[in-house]
């Protein structure tokens, strides 16, 4: 006995544009996690500490095949993407935003004193938010 099924095609019709998206909503997810992050970090009761959640921002921004990414350290983006940078390619303005993200983390990686990697988490935190906000 032969079915047919006149509404198979259009099954897969629609379900091939719906992979576009999903790259917008990787770089969505991974610069909340980098903020999430930075806030940690900017609360963090140890310098140790601020640096291992910095480390995460920078891992979620670059993703494992950027410059700076740690594989030692967490890797909280791990099934989100590519990194937020490489999945915003093409995107000029969030792609500013990120970088300046990305460069307040690693002056807070490489900071000496609680305070001045607090501040710089902090940076990170508000130009992580911005750039959330204008997705």
């Amino acid at each position: 006995m032969k079915r047919w099924f006149p509404f198979g095609s259009m099954v897969l019709f629609f379900a091939l544009p719906c992979t576009a998206p999903a790259e917008g909503n990787a770089v969505q997810e991974e610069v909340a996690t980098a903020h999430a992050h930075a806030l940690m970090a900017a609360g963090a009761e140890s310098l140790e500490m601020t640096h291992a959640h910095l480390q995460h921002v920078i891992n979620c921004l670059v993703g494992p095949d950027g410059e700076g990414f740690d594989a030692a350290a967490a890797n909280p983006c791990k099934s989100m993407g590519a990194g937020a940078l490489p999945d915003s390619a093409g995107n000029a303005a969030e792609q500013g935003q990120l970088k300046e993200a990305l460069a307040a983390a690693r002056s807070g990686v490489k900071a000496d004193s609680p305070e001045s990697a607090q501040k710089a988490a902090n940076e990170a935190a508000q130009l992580l938010q911005s750039s959330a906000g204008a997705q």
